[in-house]
């Protein structure tokens, strides 16, 4: 028997859903990645208390 139109974009659009929810996936993780790392180079690079005074000036300035 015939299928109807209706049933055949819906098939399509699902596989390219998923690629596009993997590809945000990794790019958020790779941006959060990324945020990790800066964060580790500002605390080896400042020390922790300049790092934590740093981080509490930021968070005062946004608020």
């Amino acid at each position: 028997m015939v299928q109807p139109i209706s049933a055949q974009p819906h098939d399509i659009a699902a596989p390219a859903q998923g690629r596009l929810a993997s590809a945000i996936l990794w790019g958020a993780a790779g941006i959060g990645g990324l945020a990790l790392l800066a964060a580790a180079a500002l605390w080896f690079h400042y020390g922790t208390a300049v790092f934590f005074e740093m981080i509490a000036a930021g968070i005062s300035a946004c608020f």
